[in-house]
């Protein structure tokens, strides 16, 4: 078993046009690219803290380049594995089971949207997998903005990816397969323009470099907004 978990950061390339649709339809592409790309840099922030090694998933073989250049600033070792074909369970059970075959046994996975994630949540998730097989750590609205495991996931194709019932649905597959499953407080993420309006208050006492950009932006952003509509 390795000595320090590794770090997954489950991601997508900021491209004009392509994913955080919802707040897109608020806030137009070319500010939810801006959003995007500051979301990822506080999960790029995290994953340059992590003290074991970290991989970068991309969404598509296609940006493997990206997450290379993406990598550099990362002191740990860095692996770039890109996701295979298929839903988000599909591909979090094929990434799994390749990072398994080459010896990597813990394994903490992150998205590019939870921004409260802290220092505290990642040094709690490292302790509690040394007592449990699984380590959730759910959203507000029902999702999940952490999972990690020292077994391999159970079948996660069929689960109710983006409703309100993924962490529950999670928790009971893995206790099903036998896991022994610790939940840590809620945490959120990012996936509607109220989620992002509320990082103005969230993250007005977070000090770290990347969240004081996020906030920043959404602050500008919530000035230009109110602006509009006057």
């Amino acid at each position: 078993m390795t000595k320090l978990p590794a770090l997954v950061l489950v991601c997508k390339r900021p491209v004009l046009g392509q994913g955080k649709q919802r707040l897109a339809r608020h806030l137009g592409l070319e500010v939810t690219q801006r959003v995007a790309e500051a979301l990822l840099a506080c999960a790029v922030e995290d994953a340059c803290n992590w003290p074991g090694p970290v991989i970068i998933a991309p969404a598509s073989q296609y940006d493997y380049d990206w997450a290379i250049a993406l990598s550099r600033s990362i002191q740990s070792p860095v692996m770039v594995v890109p996701q295979a074909s298929g839903n988000l369970g599909q591909r979090l059970n094929t990434l799994d089971q390749m990072l398994r075959s080459q010896g990597i046994d813990q394994l903490v996975y992150i998205g590019s949207d939870a921004p409260g994630l802290s220092m505290a949540d990642y040094s709690t998730v490292r302790e509690t997998l040394q007592q449990y097989n699984t380590v959730l750590k759910p959203a507000v609205d029902g999702g999940v903005v952490l999972m990690s495991s020292c077994c391999p996931w159970p079948e996660l194709s069929d689960l109710p990816w983006s409703t309100d019932k993924l962490a529950m649905t999670l928790t009971d597959t893995c206790r099903v397969a036998g896991h022994s499953v610790n939940i840590l407080g809620q945490g959120y993420d990012v996936d509607e323009l109220d989620d992002f309006m509320r990082l103005i208050s969230r993250l007005a006492k977070d000090q770290r470099p990347a969240r004081r950009t996020l906030h920043k932006l959404a602050c500008c952003i919530s000035l230009a907004r109110e602006i509009a509509n006057a």
